[in-house]
This record gives structure tokens, C-alpha cells and sequence, in this order.
């Protein structure tokens, strides 16, 4: 579990000082503009703080999910590493039992792995996210139903 810190703490810098050849400073603190509701139902904000290109091939997004809201299911070509920076939230892989996840925890979720995450019920959540630069690809359509019955057998609400 140390590495995923390491790898934050190397890229800390970036996220507070992410410079281009226009010298434009990011915030990683910064909200972020509300995302469509295409693939999520409720409420999030995205902060896209490095998008990948020719020399860096990962994207750096933070997300924040206002409580109650869902994710589609989802999965990517590369690894995506999820680190929490505030709140509280879900996270699941096809096949296994959905989890808690909290401010301080490190999801490492493998490539081509089908997932979904998002905010628990009652806490919103901010995270960042660190993935390669190919777009995501949604699969299924997570209902509220199913998001409400995750929430009952996580924290009874």
C-alpha cells in the first residue's frame, strides 16, 4: 500500500503546479465543472487536471459525486488507480461484493476490469483518478434500484 502514496506524493506537484507552455497553474482543490448526466445519475463535478497526450500517457481527473448518486459500469484499458480524498463512497468489480471506500484509500483496479464507483448515500465523495488516456468504455447502465440495494447491504440505509 505504500506505492500508490509514493506515487502521489511524486505527483502532488502536478496536481498544484501543472504547467503548459502557457505556464496555466491547475488546482487540484478546484471543483470543476458538472458533468452531463450521460453516464451517472445525481450529481458530479469533474476537474480534469492532466489530460494524457503524446508524452504523458495518463489522465489525472478529479471526480466528486454529490451523496446518493450512481456510475455506470465501467472499464478501461489500462489501470486506474482511485485515490479518495474526501468523503465517502462505493466501489465494485463485476462479480465481487461491492466495498466501502474513504477518504485515504488507494483502489488499484486492474485493466479490462468492469467496475463502478461513486458516492455512498448519504456522503459525497472527491477522488482522483489516474488512467491512460483512451476513452473509457461504459458497458451497462447501474440502476438506482441496484445502487439502493448495494447501499441497504453496505450501511442498511
Amino acid at each position: 500500500m505504500k506505492k500508490p502514496f509514493i506515487i502521489l506524493a511524486i505527483l502532488l506537484p502536478f496536481f498544484i503546479f501543472a504547467q503548459n507552455a502557457n505556464y496555466q497553474i491547475s488546482s487540484y482543490l478546484s471543483e470543476g465543472i458538472k458533468a452531463p448526466n450521460t453516464h451517472h445519475i445525481g450529481d458530479a463535478w469533474l476537474n480534469f487536471l492532466v489530460e494524457g497526450d503524446d508524452d504523458f500517457n495518463q489522465n489525472i481527473t478529479q471526480a466528486t459525486f454529490s451523496a446518493n448518486s450512481t456510475l455506470d459500469w465501467h472499464k478501461h484499458t489500462t489501470t486506474q488507480i482511485i485515490i479518495v480524498v474526501d468523503g465517502v463512497g462505493y466501489y465494485q468489480e463485476k462479480g465481487k461484493e461491492p466495498i466501502i471506500i474513504k477518504k485515504g484509500d488507494v483502489v488499484n483496479c486492474k485493466k479490462d476490469t468492469e467496475h463502478w464507483h461513486t458516492a455512498s448515500a448519504k456522503n459525497s465523495v472527491s477522488y482522483i483518478a489516474i488512467y491512460g488516456k483512451q476513452p473509457t468504455i461504459w458497458t451497462e447502465k447501474l440502476t438506482q434500484d441496484y445502487y439502493d440495494s448495494v447501499a441497504l447491504r453496505l450501511e442498511g440505509e
